[in-house]
């Protein structure tokens, strides 16, 4: 059994699909466990922190995402040259843990659980309908990439004219988003009906989709439940 794409990439039998699958998966629970150990790990200390080195620490994440833009520039010029792709990767995943773990500091921890749960349960129910569904939802990038695109935008007048209605606005508007990118990057790995798919070879490329997809709706949850417990 084989299945190809109209961007012409073929799985060529269900045991190559299946062993993308693992890859893929193995990756993202690696980099989700690194992750979610350096949140702690970082979570822990910063808890006897002092306001004035909290407000200090918020500030840190403008130089980190300026670097997790490059390094996830640098995962994709290296997809195919194995170890360094996946070298990137967990660089960029350090990164990121490093960056979520400042960003979780400054939250209470009951509401970081609650938003990890949140987006746990998400995920999970994204991902069983995605492979479930006859919908193809791969057809979507187009109007997921205007969404993002107003998203930018949408986020830009919340920074301008601060409300707390705009603010769970934008929020819900981007657990929606990232919600559909979910779904759109499950299918693009399964290939078969769906018509677009991705290369069997661009397993850390899958990966880093999803991861990311994650790492953002968890960080409008964060949000959303942080402005429902104040």
């Amino acid at each position: 059994m084989s299945y190809e794409g109209d961007n012409g990439f073929t799985f060529e039998d269900v045991n190559v699909k299946h062993g993308f699958l693992r890859k893929v998966y193995g990756i993202l629970t690696i980099q989700l466990i690194i992750t979610v150990g350096i949140i702690i790990a970082i979570y822990i200390p910063t808890n006897i922190m002092t306001e004035e080195m909290k407000h200090i620490s918020k500030h840190a994440e403008d130089w980190l995402l300026a670097a997790l833009k490059t390094m996830s520039l640098c995962i994709a010029g290296f997809e195919e040259n194995s170890p360094i792709n996946i070298i990137c990767l967990m660089l960029f995943t350090i990164a990121e843990g490093v960056l979520l773990g400042i960003t979780c500091s400054t939250y209470e921890a009951q509401t970081v659980l609650i938003a990890a749960g949140a987006c746990a349960g998400i995920v999970l129910i994204l991902t069983l309908f995605a492979f479930q569904t006859k919908i193809d939802f791969t057809m979507m990038s187009g109007l997921a990439l205007v969404l993002v695109t107003v998203l930018f935008f949408f986020g830009l007048f919340a920074i301008i004219f601060r409300n707390d209605v705009l603010d769970v606005v934008y929020c819900s508007l981007g657990v929606g988003v990232f919600s559909l990118y979910i779904v759109i990057d499950t299918q693009l790995m399964l290939g078969g009906k769906h018509q677009y798919e991705i290369n069997e070879e661009e397993y850390v490329f899958a990966a880093l989709n999803l991861y990311l997809d994650i790492i953002n709706l968890f960080l409008f949850l964060l949000r959303i439940v942080n402005k429902a417990s104040n």
